[in-house]
């Protein structure tokens, strides 16, 4: 299982996600983010198999600084996005 996020400033939401998902037994786990604090990286490394932290910058203030545009993401865009995934995957499959 790979889990992704847009960052990790503190990672308890990565943390819920990990135990949640070590829950079904997967053969591995691989936690992958674009930023993050080295410290929070490295405090998954004996919580999961694998840590992919592209960027830890020092100081770590915040994961929007990171980001050109960290604007939040609807409901509604995620729905449609699904939506769209979803239609291209049945496509894809016929």
């Amino acid at each position: 299982m790979i889990l992704v996020d847009d960052g990790l400033a503190t990672g308890a939401s990565m943390q819920a996600a990990a135990r949640g998902v070590r829950r079904h037994e997967p053969a591995r786990i691989v936690i992958s983010v674009p930023v993050a604090s080295r410290a929070t990286c490295d405090q998954f490394r004996d919580e999961v198999d694998e840590v992919v932290c592209a960027v830890t910058p020092a100081p770590f203030y915040a994961i929007g600084n990171w980001y050109e545009d960290f604007s939040q993401t609807s409901d509604e865009e995620v729905r449609e996005l699904l939506e769209r995934a979803a239609l291209s995957a049945t496509q894809a499959s016929d």
